[in-house]
């Protein structure tokens, strides 16, 4: 009898592959499947981003993850995924690259962007990230006239098993209610 779809396998830690931008370490794991959020460089004010690297250091991820979450709902900044057609720029380039990933969910907030996907076999998260901020900085430019759009760092977490990943799933859905968005429709 299979065992769940989502747990660690025996031989996790040897095929780990971990690397960093600076500010919060990636692991990547082939066949792994990920919570990934993104957010717009100026969804959070330089004082907070002080306090959550502090935040980071001291808690675990999964505080961590919570604590960045709550200050992203805040809505702060220009907030351009309010705008529809950003926020379909977003949604239908998450939707097109799907030979590359599974995509489990997603919503597109107002300042930041959630995701839960496994990446294909031979696909890496970091090359995937690229894609879709490369793409929709480009639409921000001709949409908005935006040259800054999105931040250069991104949260990631490995999804180890099937009720984190249902929990998961269930949080990133209901993201927009949570955040007081009434009727939001860029949720999938």
């Amino acid at each position: 009898m299979p065992g769940p779809k989502h747990q660690i396998p025996f031989d996790y830690f040897t095929r780990l592959r971990t690397r960093s931008r600076g500010f919060l370490p990636h692991w990547e794991v082939e066949g792994a499947t990920y919570f990934v959020t993104y957010r717009l460089h100026d969804s959070l004010p330089r004082e907070v981003i002080a306090r959550l690297k502090q935040e980071h250091r001291m808690l675990n991820r999964r505080a961590f993850a919570m604590s960045l979450d709550r200050e992203l709902d805040e809505g702060r900044g220009a907030a351009h995924l309010r705008d529809n057609r950003m926020a379909a720029a977003v949604a239908e380039n998450l939707n097109f690259h799907r030979t590359r990933y599974e995509l489990e969910a997603w919503c597109v907030m107002p300042n930041h962007v959630h995701v839960v996907m496994t990446p294909f076999s031979g696909e890496n998260l970091e090359d995937i990230l690229h894609s879709w901020k490369s793409y929709t900085a480009h639409q921000a430019k001709k949409i908005l006239g935006v040259r800054r759009f999105w931040a250069r760092e991104y949260y990631d977490h490995i999804i180890r098993s099937d009720r984190e990943l249902n929990n998961t799933i269930a949080y990133v859905r209901c993201n927009p209610a949570k955040a007081g968005l009434v009727n939001w429709p860029w949720v999938g």
